[in-house]
């Protein structure tokens, strides 16, 4: 006799997301069911730019949730994304991050496959010959085209790859929405790109927290001093923030220059204890900002885009600077943060050097980024001595909504919507090998069951 799966039991204060529980950092078999339900099941994962494999024989060695994958370019051009697991005796067998090989030979017993994962060759698969007869092999019945290995399925839009284990997920435009697709398409307008470098830092707090932190416009205006000292992200900034219909990604966008700001008036920035309106940069050329024509956005330029793809993937625009921030979790408290710079191939040298130069507010050491992963380490230290207590988010209200403010943590309470909707609904029984899909935006979504076949995440840089 078969039962249903129990949903996720929670007591959420006030009923709604403004109150999250501290436990849904900290629960172990929690994080595997997240990991089952949004990065194995009905949805895409980033994985990489196409800049990165430009040509045939390209791999580069990333993960989906705590699996590890790799991501290659065949001989014809076309990418795809398979499992780091051998079909054999589930070695993981590709070592290097970066490389360019016409095939993956498993060291353990040899087992080689093409760059889209078909078996290709098996030692002693018709036996060793030996006295006048022939010892061991394969059985007859053995097929190569049965033990690929598992591939994902594939989408690329505007030089980003995205792949998913599940098969019947629904297309990535749906799975963006067309709130979402106008930022994306903006950024990713078709132009090639190039890699410019990459930082990677390990952060001793749940994966969800760097979600929440950039959907969080309360923090950058008073935690990031430099931040508000040069005026590229303060409150009193024309901005808005934006949201798919499931309230699961969302863009914040502001524009530096605007409203409050234009005046010179340091009052305008309000209740910040760090402000020093007489801190000058002793080289200014980090301000070197010049507009660049892919910014409009209607009658805006934003000078600041952060735009969160759940579960995995953060696009951002900083002035000049462009980057994805790649999120891999291990385990429920810890994740590994990749941050892949680049630019576009028609870019002039000084644009370059200027991309690179702004990169450096950024990363582990950055000016900016290097307070994030310390404020989310030291939230997950008291959310671990205290399971039973939760935090605030309303900041704004306890509704969800878009706003064109930035004075609001809506975002993260959107966020947690999804959350719940996700990982309280019951599933019925199913078979090991079947894969839910998440429906288009506005209907509810398909889940399975949860299971788990990662560990510790490996993806990164060169």
């Amino acid at each position: 006799m078969t039962t249903e799966a129990q949903p996720d039991v929670l007591h959420w204060e006030g009923g709604g997301t403004s109150r999250i529980p501290f436990a849904v950092y900290t629960d172990e078999q929690r994080h595997q069911r997240e990991l089952d339900r949004f990065f194995y099941q009905g949805h895409w994962c980033y994985v990489g730019l196409e800049a990165e494999i430009p040509n045939a024989g390209d791999f580069k060695r990333t993960v989906v949730g705590e699996r590890s994958v790799i991501m290659t370019r065949a001989a014809d051009g076309q990418i795809h994304v398979v499992e780091n697991v051998c079909a054999h005796r589930g070695m993981r067998f590709c070592r290097k991050r970066h490389g360019n090989q016409t095939e993956f030979v498993c060291p353990y017993h040899q087992w080689s496959y093409a760059s889209n994962g078909d078996l290709q060759g098996v030692p002693f698969r018709r036996g060793v010959r030996q006295d006048g007869k022939v010892n061991g092999g394969m059985p007859a019945d053995f097929n190569p085209k049965d033990h690929a290995l598992t591939k994902l399925k594939v989408a690329v839009r505007g030089g980003v790859v995205f792949a998913s284990f599940d098969h019947d997920v629904e297309s990535l435009e749906d799975y963006m929405g067309p709130t979402i697709l106008r930022y994306f398409d903006r950024l990713f307008n078709g132009r090639k790109l190039s890699i410019l470098g990459y930082n990677r830092q390990r952060i001793p707090g749940n994966w969800k927290l760097m979600q929440e932190n950039i959907k969080d416009p309360y923090h950058p205006g008073l935690l990031h001093t430099w931040f508000v000292t040069f005026g590229l992200w303060r409150a009193d900034n024309k901005s808005e923030l934006r949201m798919d219909a499931h309230h699961r990604h969302a863009a914040m966008v502001s524009t530096r220059g605007s409203m409050g700001q234009a005046s010179g008036q340091a009052s305008q920035v309000t209740q910040v204890s760090s402000f020093k309106e007489s801190m000058q940069l002793e080289d200014p050329r980090f301000l070197d900002i010049v507009p660049e024509p892919w910014w409009q956005l209607g009658e805006q330029m934003p000078t600041a885009v952060m735009t969160t793809l759940f579960p995995s993937v953060i696009f951002q625009q900083q002035v000049n600077s462009v980057s994805t921030r790649h999120i891999q979790p291990d385990g429920h408290g810890a994740f590994d943060f990749v941050w892949t710079h680049f630019g576009f191939e028609d870019d002039t040298p000084e644009m370059t050097e200027r991309r690179l130069r702004q990169a450096n507010l950024f990363g582990p050491a950055g000016f900016v980024s290097a307070d994030d992963g310390e404020v989310i380490e030291f939230s997950q230290q008291a959310f671990e001595s205290k399971p039973q207590h939760r935090t605030l988010a309303e900041l704004g209200g306890r509704e969800v909504g878009e706003t064109d403010h930035m004075v609001t943590e809506t975002l993260i309470r959107g966020m947690y919507e999804y959350w719940r909707k996700v990982m309280e609904r019951p599933e019925p029984p199913r078979s090991p090998t079947a894969c839910g899909s998440l429906p288009p935006e506005g209907a509810p979504p398909s889940l399975g069951a949860a299971r788990r076949e990662g560990s510790p995440s490996e993806g990164g840089v060169a």
